[in-house]
């Protein structure tokens, strides 16, 4: 029986500016039904594997069956998780309850179809996404995933000594079908039942597919799933600060975070505080609750203080902590995804929280703007995917000595083949596995930006030259507003944006002179110019960092800094605003004191800014500053 989860495109007309997100469309199809069934005594999880792609099989005992339970249990989760706002509608709880009444009288495959057709009618996004990519390599077996919302990756290697094996797997990368009936499966396996497990296209007992010989899946994912995927991928290939945390501490975080709802209006940021020398502080906001590490002290080379998004998606992990032996975070910086690695044993969890929402798109431009966007094949990266396809893993000094590639250009090669879908950095084993995302290319014009409005924002800045900041106003406490000037030559027209980004990066202000601005406002995302906007400001800060002394180029600029004591956090800002420099300090949560100096030139004003600056540095002030 055919299983099409084709979505429906509308059939109203849209502007080409307005035009509805592209599309992958692909074909998966199975032997049979992914489940747990008995076998003499034995429990055997069956998983079939895509039967367009090329054969991977293995075969054995699992040593270890409620860790395996757990962790793969834990997949399920993140895949369904779907993190978004939904406001209140009952009308498709209405229509589900219709629907329960009428399939009341219905067999059990009758009635799941007609669940997934109502699913399909009413909430076509809910099949969106696909199923989890599997990777047999010489060392691990690994399982690849992305959250409905695009807002987690996980990946969950298995070494092979956690299971006791019938001959050798053979290697390479497929898809499993992941369905509920193999979750509710899963749930059966027990510690005091022998398991094995059985990887492969065919299987010697399995469920079969009512209706037909084999399960077939149409897949529409949209770009932007796809897209972020890949990104999130790419992004762990960055150099990032490493700190650890023992179980118990990320245990006192999560028990606050159920206890405790988040505050309207308020900050639902994670604040990590890291001094060399000193254990790494975890700060959940707005309460200011300070989860000290307990598994050592912070090696990094300088002290800094980085804002991750994105906490309430660790609350899926409750149930594989109880199994976690060590923890490990890895961080870009603030507002840019976070790693979470989870080590259990033989088994091994690496989360990837993006951090992005709907309201974040600011961050998430300037995210765009650290990765390349090349989607052709170059010779570096031909080089490195050759020599995979030999060792189908590797690490960097490997391919140093087997390609004669180093520095940037490796990087670049290998960036670029995560961002491909040809290769995956394995974070928790600091190596590169070749693993194609889909058995056909990707049509990579179509992802290199997340729509049409992106695309035509760099047109204007790097082709055109049309984009020009007018004025940059920082707001003490409130953020940087940025007014920007747009020339577009086919409407004969000028447009003015303005953005007012906060200290965190969010967009907490837009406005813009475009009729599409007008019309729509933020709620179809920003128009054209504002991205232009964000993206010249991006490319300013960054030309800034480059020159050979951006300190004499800064006339507007606000830095705040931070130290915690027995009294409790002290704050220092410093606001240069051209010829006036203003103090403020304190502690956090309490009125704080204010002092404005005046100037006679901008020089002045600036020397005195930094002259507190390397004060406050010298006094143990973290520059708490969002990046």
């Amino acid at each position: 029986m055919s299983t099409d989860t084709t979505i429906a495109e509308p059939v109203e007309e849209v502007k080409p500016e307005e035009a509805r997100p592209e599309h992958t469309r692909l074909h998966l199809s199975y032997g049979g039904l992914s489940s747990v069934v008995p076998d003499d005594g034995v429990n055997r999880l069956a998983l079939f594997t895509n039967l367009q792609r090329d054969p991977v099989r293995a075969d054995g005992q699992v040593r270890l069956p409620l860790r395996l339970r757990e962790a793969l249990s834990l997949l399920h989760g993140i895949v369904a998780s779907d993190f978004r706002y939904v406001p209140k509608d009952r009308t498709a709880y209405m229509a589900y309850m219709r629907m329960k009444r009428e399939s009341a009288g219905m067999g059990m495959w009758a009635a799941q179809q007609a669940y997934y057709a109502w699913l399909q009618r009413n909430d076509p996004l809910a099949f969106v996404g696909l199923d989890p990519v599997v990777t047999a390599h010489p060392d691990q077996l690994l399982f690849e995933v992305f959250s409905k919302d695009e807002g987690t990756y996980a990946s969950l290697g298995i070494d092979w000594k956690a299971f006791a094996l019938d001959g050798t797997p053979s290697y390479g990368t497929t898809n499993i079908d992941f369905s509920q009936t193999l979750y509710q499966a899963i749930q059966q396996l027990r510690s005091y039942r022998p398991t094995r497990l059985s990887l492969g296209k065919e299987q010697p007992k399995a469920l079969p597919v009512p209706g037909g010989e084999k399960l077939d899946k149409n897949v529409n994912i949209p770009d932007s799933w796809l897209r972020g995927f890949l990104q999130v991928q790419s992004a762990a290939t960055f150099p990032l600060d490493t700190f650890q945390l023992a179980p118990i501490d990320l245990y006192n975080m999560l028990r606050h975070l159920r206890l405790n709802g988040d505050r309207k209006g308020q900050r639902r940021g994670v604040r990590i505080e890291l001094v060399p020398g000193e254990p790494a502080r975890v700060v959940l906001e707005p309460w200011e609750v300070v989860v000290s590490s307990s598994a050592g002290m912070y090696r990094g080379r300088a002290a800094k203080v980085v804002r991750v998004w994105g906490r309430r998606r660790l609350l899926l992990l409750r149930r594989l902590l109880p199994f976690v032996e060590s923890v490990e975070v890895h961080l870009m910086g603030s507002g840019l995804p976070s790693f979470w690695v989870f080590r259990a044993g033989e088994i091994t969890l690496t989360l990837g929280l993006t951090g992005f929402t709907t309201s974040n798109w600011s961050q998430a431009l300037n995210f765009d703007l650290l990765l390349p966007r090349k989607t052709q094949t170059t010779k570096p990266l031909e080089a490195v995917l050759d020599h995979l396809k030999k060792v189908w893993y590797a690490s960097t000094q490997d391919l140093t000595k087997a390609t004669g590639l180093k520095g940037a250009t490796l990087l670049e090669a290998l960036q670029t083949g995560c961002q491909q879908g040809r290769l995956m950095y394995d974070l928790a084993s600091d190596v590169y596995r070749l693993r194609p995302i889909t058995d056909a290319p990707l049509d990579l014009e179509r992802l290199e930006y997340r729509n049409q409005r992106e695309r035509v924002a760099h047109d204007l800045l790097v082709r055109r030259g049309a984009v020009k900041i007018a004025t940059e106003n920082r707001i003490p406490g409130t953020g940087l507003e940025l007014t920007g000037k747009v020339v577009v030559e086919e409407d004969k027209r000028e447009y003015r944006p303005m953005l007012l980004i906060a200290d965190e990066g969010q967009v907490t202000k837009a406005e813009c002179t475009c009729t599409f601005f007008r019309k729509q406002g933020l709620k179809a995302g920003p128009c054209t110019h504002l991205i232009a906007l964000r993206l010249a400001y991006a490319e300013e800060e960054s030309k800034r960092k480059k020159s050979g002394d951006p300190r004499q180029t800064i006339t507007v600029e606000t830095r705040t800094f931070t130290k915690r004591d027995e009294e409790g956090e002290h704050l220092i800002q410093l606001s240069l605003e051209r010829q006036k420099l203003k103090v403020r300090w304190g502690l956090a949560g309490k009125a704080m004191r204010l002092q404005t100096l005046t100037f006679n030139t901008v020089d002045e004003a600036r020397a005195a800014y930094f002259t507190r600056i390397d004060e406050a540095d010298a006094r143990g002030y973290l520059d708490a500053t969002a990046g």
